[in-house]
Order: C-alpha cells, then sequence, then structure tokens
C-alpha cells in the first residue's frame, strides 16, 4: 500500500470529494465544498515528493519533472479512483485529487435513491444522429455527473449500439472499463 493511500482512505470514509496537498501545509479535505485540515503536520516538500512518485507512472514523473503539471487518474481497488494533478507552487510541488465515483448508477438506481432523471435524458441515449455537447468551466462537475455518464450505459445496455461517447480526460467508466487515455472514443 501506497503511504498516500491512508490519505485516500481518509478520504472516502469523510466522503470528502478532493484531496490537497501542498508543501508547508497541513493536507486539506473538501467536504460539501468546504476545505477542511488534516490533523497531521506540514507535509515537507521532499517527503510530499516522494509520497506522490510512489502512485505515479514513470513517464508521468517524467513529464511533470519537465513541466511542472501533470495529470493521471490513480485506483485503489474495491476503494475508489482519483483524478491527479501534480504542480509547482511557491513553497515546492503539490497536488490535488479528485474522488471520481467507481461505478455509473443507471436510470434505475436514480429512481431507488428518490431522485429520478428527467425521462428525456433516455432519449438523448437512444439518438442515432446528432451531437451531444456539455461543456462548462473547469471544477463545474462535467465529468463527474453522474446523469450525464448514465446515458451512454443506458445506450449501450438497452442495445442501440450507435453511442459513442468521448471525454477529454481520464476518469469516466463505462461498462467496467477505466479508460486512460485522452479523447478515447466508447463504443
Amino acid at each position: 500500500m501506497a503511504k498516500i493511500d491512508a490519505f485516500f482512505n481518509l478520504m472516502f470514509e469523510q466522503k470528502a470529494s478532493d484531496l490537497h496537498l501542498s508543501a508547508g501545509n497541513s493536507p486539506m479535505l473538501r467536504i460539501n465544498g468546504e476545505l477542511h485540515r488534516v490533523d497531521y503536520p506540514p507535509l515537507e516538500n521532499d517527503a510530499l515528493k516522494t509520497m506522490l512518485y510512489e502512485i505515479a507512472p514513470d513517464y508521468k514523473i517524467k513529464h511533470y519533472e519537465e513541466t511542472g503539471d501533470v495529470d493521471f487518474g490513480y485506483e485503489i481497488p474495491n476503494v475508489s479512483r482519483f483524478r491527479a494533478n501534480f504542480f509547482n507552487q511557491k513553497y515546492g510541488c503539490a497536488a490535488v485529487f479528485r474522488q471520481i465515483p467507481s461505478k455509473v448508477l443507471s436510470f434505475e438506481d436514480f429512481e431507488k435513491f428518490d431522485a429520478p432523471l428527467p425521462a428525456v435524458l433516455k432519449k438523448f441515449g437512444m439518438l442515432h444522429k446528432g451531437l451531444v455537447v456539455v461543456t462548462g468551466p473547469p471544477g463545474s462537475a462535467k465529468s463527474t455527473t453522474r446523469p450525464l455518464c448514465s446515458i451512454p450505459n443506458f445506450s449501450n445496455t438497452a442495445g442501440n449500439g450507435a453511442s459513442n461517447f468521448s471525454k477529454s480526460s481520464n476518469e469516466s467508466t463505462l461498462d467496467g472499463i477505466w479508460r486512460k487515455t485522452a479523447a478515447q472514443p466508447y463504443f
């Protein structure tokens, strides 16, 4: 188990959406939109870098060292997946991790939670022609909005076969497949 996994487990237990790590500061969790400091000493730059490098693929470490910024996905099996961003800041390295839901809910799952989705969303999944574009500024939950992730899953399970779902990041899971490359089409 990687040392940083203890923070991810805490994040999962606290139902935090994000983990913020930066040299010179204690770790922080974003819970219900609010940042909360973790009872942990401020992180030293070298110790933080060691912790981060433990989970990053070698080619991502190389990219980070060359550019000062890198994005990738990380998973703790049977716990959760995380979108990772390493970057440089005033006092050294820093990282932000966003927890990504490990299961795409079906339309029926939303009904079980007394939160049924509008019927029009099913129609999007059954379209044979056209383009549905979801846009928004960074951090506006485009990729983690569970109803949007349900559309291509519905289309695929309903036998439409015409669904083609593209993402420009690395965190969507459809039918148990976690795509790690940019702009990868989902069939």
